[in-house]
């Protein structure tokens, strides 16, 4: 029965499809060369879709992909329901608060609001509202770290690689709110439709794993 998986396209694309390859599921370079959304492995079994990383989980969720690779960072934004069997431990991050050292000293103030700056702005509202502070969120889609540098939020909750990003434009880390790395995910149907099929996915992917 043939499967179709969904990818985040950018920073883990290659590294999903370097991992599917390690388990046996190749795709021709021709198809990656081409601006096609929606290919074919060598075997005919498999269909990949490259989506934007937040569109992963909904497309697993409402069945149009039988899985998907994203990171987890996603999944904690989308609170899709899909099952979340495997880490495949590449992409690894953190999802943080972070600001000017000043800020950073002067910690949260549960009197005043904190305007924060975001991509992630489910996971940051529940995160301040756990903390008894209210919160004014600004939802940015890139360059999350110019906010605080002109003015525009106090602090900024965004994902982290080396950090090297926040230092050179004066930020630090203020609190981590979640590490983050490549989950595999899988349609709650499918996982149970497609039971032999999704298992012998994991099997290929576990021992890609296992060799490290």
């Amino acid at each position: 029965m043939h499967l179709t998986l969904a990818i985040a396209k950018g920073r883990l694309q290659q590294q999903a499809l370097e991992t599917c390859r390690r388990a046996g599921i190749s795709v021709p370079k021709e198809e990656l060369d081409s601006r096609r959304l929606m290919i074919k492995d060598a075997s005919g079994r498999y269909s990949f879709l490259f989506v934007k990383p937040g569109d992963v989980p909904t497309y697993v969720e409402y069945g149009v992909a039988d899985a998907g690779i994203c990171g987890r960072d996603v999944l904690l934004e989308t609170s899709a329901e899909v099952h979340e069997p495997l880490d495949l431990r590449f992409g690894r991050c953190k999802l943080v608060v972070a600001g000017k050292p000043e800020s950073a000293e002067r910690g949260y103030n549960p009197l005043v609001t904190a305007r924060v700056a975001t991509k992630y702005p489910r996971v940051t509202a529940d995160y301040f509202q756990r903390r008894g502070v209210p919160v004014e969120l600004i939802v940015l889609s890139g360059s999350v770290e110019l906010a605080p540098l002109l003015g525009l939020s106090d602090h900024i909750v965004d994902l982290v690689e080396t950090g090297r990003t926040l230092s050179e434009n004066g930020l630090v880390v203020i609190d981590t709110i979640a590490e983050s790395s490549a989950r595999l995910i899988v349609n709650r149907a499918s996982y149970h439709l497609k039971r032999a099929e999704i298992a012998q996915l994991l099997a290929s992917l576990r021992e890609v794993l296992s060799a490290g």
